[in-house]
């Protein structure tokens, strides 16, 4: 699909600013909307939408489908008249810079429990109405998910497959037992995805109203603990105890010399095959309702996945094992459509993979920091860059510019790097964010993207994720008014000045 030459920023919603401890779906998204229209800016690309489980991470969700809670905004609930103003303006006092998620935890699942008592109180008709409707029309994987975390929650917040066999494996005896047993919980769960969609949804259509595009995200896998896995078993390569036969990761490569062991159970593809791909394409299908283009990460597991034995604690003694990529897109084309797709092609490519990505005609990505390795034929060199693809300067698993910079110049083994980007870009030190931007502006790709940070010109102490790593990650936040309009003008300049303005 042709995206037309244009660009944007990569910055996830809990990194906006507010008194809330995390970013959500209020006043400053709709602000933030308002800078990327004023700047030229056409897409906002953020990562994914879901509920986070251990470590924060994004891609590691408890659904495919449902959205994140921490994102509701409490001053929305006090507005619609859900939460009383002495609960909203009890708020502790959070950092500003980065998100202690356990204090934002706390704090909002007591407001969010008590919007709902509100709710179930009645009085609420309109929105009553409203969320009776919104059950209905996405009962098909909202009930599965409110009786998943009601369960969960139940169970001491073990994992699914640590849960009795009986409703582990979901006979409908348990289930039926269950339902009854958590029928508030699952109101609860309900009314709390109610409350992120509906906000979600007024947030989208003010991006709209101003031209601008959301870029979202699918990761190709979904973690082991996630209603996904517990509905769909036998489409997942499980042992009868569920726990996982093989799991996901990559073998060694730049960021982690022992690989990187994601844990994610592996699709039985053979078993998808024979459902049509149901689970896919009506996870596609929900996502594009959420977003308007979709980025899916880790793309070459389309064409083979790394399957590490499930008892390995390092990536290292996998194999690449064939998946069904081509069928799944043949599907998706049948069903949906041609869908506005973006494929993160990183990491060990083969000419396998590039053939999956052009028969569906879906653009891949380059990233600047990837590109002064001394090959003056990278791909990830401007002069290489292809039109048909997405360019970054960096993503949410890279250093920021000036992290990467700095960092690269002062290690012996790298130094060579850094002096080859000053040369190539006709850089400075002090202004090598916004000389790797125009260099990524300037190219022939016809979409650019920045993160967030290279824009503000923060250093490594902002980066968003350190691959093969826990503790510590997704935390970074922008500070209220870093986006100056003196930013907002300079980036709408080079916008303009290199024709990708909206």
């Amino acid at each position: 699909m042709e995206f037309g030459r244009a660009s944007g920023i990569l910055f996830h919603p809990t990194s906006l600013p507010g008194p809330f401890g995390i970013g959500d779906l209020g006043a400053e998204a709709f602000r933030f909307v308002d800078a990327l229209a004023a700047a030229g800016q056409r897409y906002w690309q953020i990562l994914p939408l879901g509920p986070t489980g251990w470590g924060d991470s994004p891609y590691q969700c408890y659904s495919a489908f449902a959205g994140n809670t921490l994102l509701i905004s409490p001053e929305k609930l006090r507005d619609d008249g859900l939460i009383s103003t002495e609960l909203f303006e009890s708020r502790p006092a959070f950092p500003d810079d980065r998100v202690d998620y356990g204090a934002v935890s706390e704090w909002k699942g007591s407001i969010l429990a008590a919007a709902s008592s509100a709710f179930a109180s009645g009085g609420f008709e309109g929105l009553r109405a409203e969320f009776d409707a919104f059950c209905r029309e996405n009962a098909f994987w909202l009930e599965d998910y409110a009786l998943y975390r009601a369960s969960r929650a139940a169970h001491g917040d073990k994992a699914w497959f640590e849960w009795p066999e009986d409703l582990r494996l979901r006979r409908p005896n348990a289930l039926n037992a269950a339902r009854g047993i958590l029928k508030d919980e699952i109101f609860e769960q309900k009314f709390y995805q109610f409350l992120f969609f509906s906000q979600w949804k007024d947030l989208k259509a003010h991006a709209a109203e101003n031209g601008i595009k959301i870029i979202g995200d699918i990761p190709i896998f979904v973690a082991l603990d996630s209603s996904d896995v517990w509905c769909n078993q036998r489409e997942f390569k499980l042992n009868a105890d569920g726990s996982p036969k093989v799991v996901s990761g990559v073998p060694p490569d730049f960021f982690s010399a022992t690989g990187q062991l994601w844990g994610n159970p592996i699709y039985d593809w053979d078993a998808m095959a024979a459902d049509g791909f149901g689970w896919w394409i009506a996870r596609i299908a929900w996502t594009l309702e959420a977003v308007d283009i979709v980025r899916i990460d880790h793309f070459r597991g389309f064409e083979a996945c790394w399957e590490v034995p499930g008892e390995n604690k390092t990536a290292e003694n996998g194999a690449w094992v064939k998946a069904a990529g081509d069928e799944l897109f043949a599907a998706v084309l049948k069903s949906l459509g041609e869908v506005p797709l973006i494929a993160e092609d990183l990491g060990f490519i083969t000419p396998e993979v590039i053939a999956l990505r052009d028969k569906y005609e879906i653009p891949g990505m380059r990233v600047l920091q990837f590109g002064f390795g001394g090959n003056p034929h990278d791909d990830h060199l401007p002069h290489s860059f292809v039109r048909h693809c997405v360019a970054y300067t960096g993503t949410h698993d890279n250093d920021t510019a000036v992290g990467w910079f700095n960092v690269t110049r002062k290690r012996k083994t790298t130094t060579e790097q850094a002096a080859l980007a000053l040369k190539y870009l006709n850089a400075r030190p002090r202004t090598i964010n916004w000389d790797m931007m125009r260099g990524v502006w300037s190219s022939v790709a016809d979409t650019a993207i920045a993160p967030m940070q290279d824009i503000l010109g923060l250093g490594n102490e902002a980066r968003m994720n350190l691959p093969a790593t826990t503790g510590g990650n997704w935390a970074w936040r922008m500070k209220s008014d870093a986006f100056t309009n003196e930013s907002i003008e300079k980036l709408r300049e080079m916008t303009h000045i290199y024709g990708r303005q909206s």
